[in-house]
């Protein structure tokens, strides 16, 4: 068979097709070495953040919603209400769009865990 003008033979086509079967079936490197894996993202890296609000009304958004909340929340945050929160949102480093929502919330409502406050924001 004439192979024009590749500069790999058909035996290092297979080879190379050996190489990369498990990693496109399994969907993560298979490689032993960890110096060839990418390396995964920092902690103090800066996040791209759209703010919890964009999107309202789907399910996605309340699940990202509630998943920045307790990122940034313990359990021992709650019960409280909005200003407690941002509060704690704040001393956590939280974005600043999430805080917004956050201290916009009413007053008066008091929150019992991240689900009840994900549910408020998602509904504002």
């Amino acid at each position: 068979m004439q192979r024009g003008s590749d500069r790999l033979n058909v035996h290092r086509d297979d080879e190379m097709k050996h190489e990369l079967k498990g990693m496109l079936s399994s969907g993560h490197p298979t490689r032993a070495e960890e110096w060839h894996d990418p390396e995964p993202a920092a902690d103090d890296d800066p996040e791209v953040w759209s703010g919890p609000v964009g999107g309202l009304g789907s399910p996605a958004s309340l699940e990202r919603v509630r998943l920045e909340l307790a990122r940034h929340l313990s359990r021992h945050s709650f019960p409280a209400d909005a200003g407690e929160v941002a509060r704690a949102l704040r001393r956590g480093n939280a974005p600043t769009p999430l805080v917004d929502a956050v201290a916009r919330l009413p007053r008066a409502e008091r929150y019992a865990n991240v689900q009840q406050l994900a549910e408020a924001l998602v509904g504002e």
